[in-house]
């Protein structure tokens, strides 16, 4: 049985990617506290900035799946700013510098990246080969780690950074939010409500990644994302549908902005138009199992 190391293993991505890949491959996740091991999952401490035993683990592995980092979902003050970028640099540099380090390199590294990375479009898709790099602290973070990524090169190590966008699912991120708000009456449209939204289901996150680790012609970056970006007022009109809502009070930027302070977070991750085309992945035959808003609602929505 071959072997994958996952790095963020308990979060949102990496616990679904764990349970993913566990039932073909040994997976070594790589967490920051102890946690039990499950079945083909063990679970290794590590503190995604110095060497350690973990790096063992990287020797003769079949693919490095990189997700470190801070959550965004915070205040863009000065410590949580440097705390974003450093936590993507660092384990980024560490992972590669393990790498170095061995015999026998793993096949495929895979890192984490974000379609925050390209500029806010209302009316034209962004694709890997045709698109707009935007501007700010979240763009620079990302062009950051993207460098820090593939600074690093090895003979024999294809390497694949996932411009990833937000994925959906029943147990994580922002989905079990909005779908919370949609059923307290406040799922109406944000902001302008014509910013689009690109997404992934969870489960074709998780086969997308895989997709990447079999296909051996995919390398550089790619978009992580389904071929159906909606609009914001689209996307809550669909959701209240789907909780059985008819009405849904609006939520203007001003008043995003005052929500987001007490809460803690930047309007950025919801007023940001996000309109990202998978290119790579529709050219390399990829099949989404739930390509539509609507295919997807239908299985996350209870």
């Amino acid at each position: 049985m071959g072997r994958i190391i996952i790095t963020a293993a308990n979060g949102f991505l990496g616990d679904h990617l764990c349970q993913y890949f566990s039932a073909s491959y040994q997976v070594i996740a790589l967490v920051r506290k102890p946690l039990p091991d499950k079945g083909n999952i063990n679970y290794v401490l590590w503190d995604g900035k110095s060497l350690g035993e973990w790096k063992t683990y990287l020797d003769g592995a079949e693919a490095l799946i990189n997700l470190a980092g801070k959550s965004v979902d915070c205040r863009y003050h000065d410590e949580n700013k440097r705390l974003i970028l450093q936590s993507r640099l660092e384990s980024t540099r560490v992972l590669g510098q393990a790498i170095e380090a061995c015999k026998v390199k793993p096949k495929v590294w895979v890192n984490s990246a974000s379609a925050t990375i390209y500029d806010h479009s209302l009316e034209k898709a962004n694709s890997e080969s045709k698109h707009v790099i935007g501007s700010g602290f979240s763009v620079d973070v990302c062009q950051q780690w993207e460098k820090a990524f593939f600074d690093f090169t090895f003979i024999g190590v294809r390497k694949v950074a996932l411009r990833t966008k937000i994925v959906l699912g029943e147990d994580g991120g922002a989905f079990p939010v909005m779908k919370k708000m949609v059923k307290l009456f406040l799922g109406g449209k944000q902001g302008k409500g014509n910013q689009m939204i690109s997404w992934i289901h969870i489960d074709d996150f998780c086969r997308a990644t895989e997709h990447v680790l079999n296909d051996n012609q995919i390398d550089g970056v790619i978009n992580i994302g389904s071929p159906n970006p909606i609009r914001n007022e689209d996307f809550m009109r669909k959701l209240r549908a789907a909780c059985k809502r008819r009405l849904g009070l609006p939520a203007p930027a001003w008043l995003l902005k005052f929500g987001a302070r007490i809460i803690q977070t930047e309007t950025e991750l919801i007023l940001k138009s996000r309109f990202i085309e998978p290119e790579k992945l529709i050219q390399t035959g990829f099949h989404f199992d739930y390509p539509t808003m609507d295919s997807a609602l239908k299985n996350l929505v209870n």
